[in-house]
């Protein structure tokens, strides 16, 4: 399942307490990046937070993974997790029509 997560700063999260993490938490994202979990990572052009994609087998997994982010582990950020599915829409403009 393709999971979109959201990055949300915690008030706490001064740049004070999140310098010392930032290497292990590149470190962790790359594993996950290479072990495919983590399929695209970018920044909010608006408000530079991170927007993750992943590869899940649910909601609970994407939890999981994300709670072993050092960042997140810390209290410093958490995620909203927004399960996507394909779009459907298609089928009604192409589907057959259905007999009467």
């Amino acid at each position: 399942m393709k999971i979109l997560a959201v990055e949300k700063e915690m008030p706490e999260a001064g740049a004070d307490r999140c310098k010392p993490l930032l290497k292990p938490e590149a470190r962790r994202v790359w594993e996950l990046y290479q072990a495919g979990v983590l399929r695209e990572l970018y920044f909010n052009a608006d408000c530079h937070k991170a927007v993750l994609v992943l590869e899940c087998r649910d909601v609970a997994e994407a939890r999981q993974v994300l709670d072993g982010l050092p960042l997140v582990e810390n209290g410093l950020i958490e995620f909203e997790i927004i399960p996507l599915v394909a779009y459907p829409g298609f089928e009604r403009l192409f589907a057959p029509p259905e007999e009467v």
